[in-house]
């Protein structure tokens, strides 16, 4: 995830090394929340549920074994959402890690508090700091609305 130019200065000189560490030796290129491996283009039912190719079985949302679900090209059509060159297939999405810090403070950068998380669990750690933002964007956006052109509308 880029880091925003206002916060650049928050993060150590060595954060690129700090991350890689972080994704590559401490977590070994899977995330620490729910086991994707980085890289990897997993088959997902789109509401946390992947399918681990190694392991041959599907996987929740926090990593832990889901049983009672079929391999992927034995699953029924109404499971399959896409639809390409007339096979419905299940989506697939390439896993990117990157080092999350837990606290949501870019200044903390102690081992304790950073953690290698993928693309989804990243958005789903950081969904209550992102509505917290979208109120004082829109907050601000509507006060300077109203203080120089009137009723915001």
């Amino acid at each position: 995830m880029p880091i925003r130019p206002e916060h650049r200065w928050l993060y150590p000189i060595d954060w690129r090394e700090l991350s890689t560490f972080v994704r590559f030796q401490r977590a070994k290129g899977c995330c620490e929340h729910c086991g994707r491996p980085h890289g990897a283009r997993v088959q997902h039912l789109g509401d946390g549920r992947w399918y681990d190719e190694e392991r041959r079985y599907w996987r929740d949302a926090r990593g832990r074994r889901v049983r009672g679900l079929a391999s992927p090209d034995r699953l029924p059509e109404q499971l399959r959402m896409i639809e390409i060159a007339g096979e419905t297939m299940l989506p697939r999405t390439r896993v990117v890690l990157a080092s999350a810090h837990l606290d949501h403070n870019p200044g903390n950068n102690h081992q304790r508090n950073l953690a290698a998380l993928c693309q989804r669990c990243h958005l789903a750690h950081d969904r209550p700091e992102h509505r917290r933002q979208r109120w004082r964007t829109l907050f601000r956006r509507r006060a300077s609305g109203d203080l120089f052109l009137g009723s915001y509308r």
